[in-house]
């Protein structure tokens, strides 16, 4: 294990959120695609297809607000 690795070990959650966010938000202003392993492209298709397949299975985006309200309350 790296310094780096073991110095972000170290962080608190808070810490280690903020810093997630801050490579997220770098990622998101990068101009090329990111690449997606196969193991990812499949996952991604067959939850697509099961969503087309029964879209019952699916949340509006109002549920998704109510669930993560909810759980934050819990």
């Amino acid at each position: 294990m790296d310094l780096f690795t073991k110095s972000i070990q170290g962080l608190p959650a808070t810490e280690k959120l903020r810093l997630v966010e801050q490579i997220w938000d770098d990622l998101a202003t990068q101009e090329a695609p990111i690449p997606l392993p196969e193991w990812a492209v499949r996952e991604a298709t067959r939850r697509r297809d099961e969503m087309i397949a029964d879209p019952r299975l699916g949340m509006t985006h109002a549920d998704v607000w109510a669930r993560i309200a909810s759980s934050r309350h819990a």
